[in-house]
């Protein structure tokens, strides 16, 4: 029941169970695990589950994480939604029923309660989590995303240095200019 489309970078020891769709263009870093025994995972495109995430349905809940997200190291995101364009930060726990709306930022260590709803462009932080600001970083949202599928085509070819040096530079120059007129959106439109 697996449908992960053929871009997907897949790092060894990442583990897939049951019914998970994964986007064009996304990545599933070392020891990330996703599990859905019931309803489904989605994961959108441009997305990436870093190293040690755990992606895991609720018994009444799917979980959707929408596209160019990033799902940051050893963060559990757990029969939730999470919209297009969102950072949770390393360590963050997003519970059963939660919804974070788009171009939103959790930061590490938050625990988002059952059932909590967050507007869009929320900065979310705390144990129980609460949003203390707002700002739109849908923008650096995307560049963080657009990094990780930067760095999953080099591993893909063994490199796994491939955010230094001057091609790097120039990626990052020409990516940030892109970003800041949305001129990367059109990835989606040719999909």
């Amino acid at each position: 029941m697996l449908s992960i489309h053929e871009t997907v970078y897949q790092a060894p020891g990442c583990q897939l169970y049951g019914q998970i769709e994964i986007g064009e263009g996304s990545s599933v870093w070392p020891h990330c695990v996703i599990r859905a025994e019931a309803n489904r995972v989605h994961v959108g495109r441009y997305t990436n589950l870093q190293d040690f995430s755990m992606l895991h349905i609720g018994f009444h809940d799917e979980v959707h994480v929408g596209d160019f997200c990033s799902i940051t190291h050893h963060a559990t995101i757990h029969g939730c939604r999470i919209e297009d364009e969102c950072l949770i930060g390393i360590g963050a726990v997003v519970m059963d029923g939660a919804v974070i709306g788009r171009g939103s930022i959790v930061a590490g260590g938050a625990v988002i309660r059952e059932g909590s709803h967050f507007d869009p462009d929320s900065i979310i932080a705390g144990i129980p989590a609460k949003k203390i600001g707002e700002r739109d970083s849908r923008q650096e949202n995307r560049l963080n995303a657009w990094h990780y599928h930067y760095n999953a085509l080099a591993y893909q070819t063994g490199n796994h240095r491939s955010w230094s040096g001057e091609e790097y530079a120039q990626w990052l120059e020409a990516k940030k200019a892109e970003i800041a007129e949305d001129l990367d959106l059109a990835v989606l439109e040719k999909s």
